[in-house]
C-alpha cells in the first residue's frame, strides 16, 4: 500500500484485453456500456468517496504487469478486470504479489455460469474480493468495497 499520509485513497482501475471494445463487443454478453462510460461513472463515485482514480487498459499481459509495477508505491489498491488473463495468467498473479497491491477482481458476466475454463481464476485466491455477474455496476461495487477495505487497514 502506498504511504501517502494525509492524501485521499488512490485507486488504480486496470482493464485487460478486449475491454476497450466494450459496448460493441458481444453486447448481448457484455452489455452496451463502453469502457469510457464505466470510467466516468467510477470517477463520479470516487469523488463522493473522497478517492482518486488512475485508469489503464492493456491488451497484452506484459503491459498489464508493467502498469502494476509502475503503480507500486503510487496507488493504494487496484480494481482489476483482467479479462481472459484472469483465468490463465500466473504472471499477473505474481505481479500483484510482488507489488503487494490489494485488489478486487471484477467481471461483467457471471463467470461461474459460463464455459468451464472461465470458472477458475488465477487472481481470486489473492484478491480481497471478487465481483462478477452484475455488468458495469460491478465496477462500482468493487470500487466501494476496495476503498472501504483500504480505509479499514489505515
Amino acid at each position: 500500500m502506498a504511504k501517502r499520509t494525509g492524501h485521499p485513497v488512490k485507486i488504480g482501475i486496470l482493464n485487460g484485453p478486449n475491454l476497450n471494445l466494450l459496448g460493441v463487443r458481444e453486447p448481448a454478453v457484455y452489455g452496451h456500456t463502453t469502457l469510457p462510460e464505466i470510467e466516468a461513472q467510477l470517477a463520479r463515485i470516487a469523488t463522493t468517496l473522497g478517492a482518486q482514480l488512475v485508469t489503464a487498459q492493456c491488451n497484452g499481459e506484459g503491459q498489464l504487469i508493467d502498469v502494476l509495477h509502475a503503480w507500486r508505491g503510487d496507488v493504494d489498491g487496484v480494481v482489476v478486470n483482467a479479462g481472459a488473463y484472469s483465468h490463465s495468467s500466473l504472471a499477473l498473479r505474481d505481479a500483484f504479489a510482488a507489488t503487494s497491491l490489494p485488489f478486487v477482481e471484477v467481471h461483467l458476466t457471471n463467470v461461474y455460469a459460463r464455459e468451464p475454463e472461465r470458472r477458475h481464476s488465477m487472481l481470486a485466491p489473492t484478491a480481497i474480493g471478487v465481483v462478477c455477474g452484475f455488468g458495469a455496476v460491478g465496477y462500482e461495487f468493487a470500487l466501494r468495497g476496495l476503498v472501504s477495505a483500504i480505509r479499514a487497514r489505515m
